[in-house]
């Protein structure tokens, strides 16, 4: 990667999942100023989710953010992005949806606004987060953080939720 990465949780859990990221993924390579890292897919458990709603697919990408992307600009085309893909104005919190793009980290930036929290608040301590970020970058220190993405991984409890696809 030619400059500080910035990582993306993808997640799908509405539609065709497994052409819905793989889709994405291609999509976000395209707004990347190198090639992209990508992870394996991942069947996981909702989590804080209304009851019954189907199984995620997630997954997680480093993309080189060009010289002139900010935070901002960056989420800005995540969220464009995921209503091309048919996502729809929120109603119930966390509800199924065909596509969620989560910007988990923009470099070394730390932010606390109404718009953008990075990191991402919740990222150190969800599987569903770590499990794809440790296949790209396990030595990755979220800002804020003192562990590792895979020391942060080997200290959440056993989910057999979570299986690589």
């Amino acid at each position: 990667m030619t400059s500080s990465p910035a990582f993306i949780a993808l997640g799908s859990n509405l539609g065709d999942s497994r052409k819905i990221i793989l889709d994405a993924m291609a999509r976000l390579q395209k707004i990347s100023a190198a090639p992209i890292l990508k992870s394996s897919l991942w069947q996981t458990s909702p989590v804080d989710c209304p009851p019954n709603s189907p199984k995620f697919l997630n997954a997680m990408v480093a993309l080189s953010p060009s010289a002139d992307e900010t935070p901002e600009s960056l989420l800005e085309k995540l969220q464009a992005l995921e209503k091309e893909f048919g996502r729809s104005a929120k109603k119930i919190l966390n509800e199924p949806r065909p596509l969620d793009l989560d910007l988990i980290a923009f470099g070394s930036k730390i932010q606390n606004s109404p718009d953008l929290v990075l990191p991402h608040p919740r990222a150190h301590t969800r599987r569903f987060v770590l499990q794809p970020l440790n296949e790209i970058a396990p030595n990755l220190i979220l800002p804020g953080q003192k562990k590792t993405v895979a020391q942060l991984l080997a200290n959440l409890p056993v989910d057999d939720g979570c299986v690589k696809i």
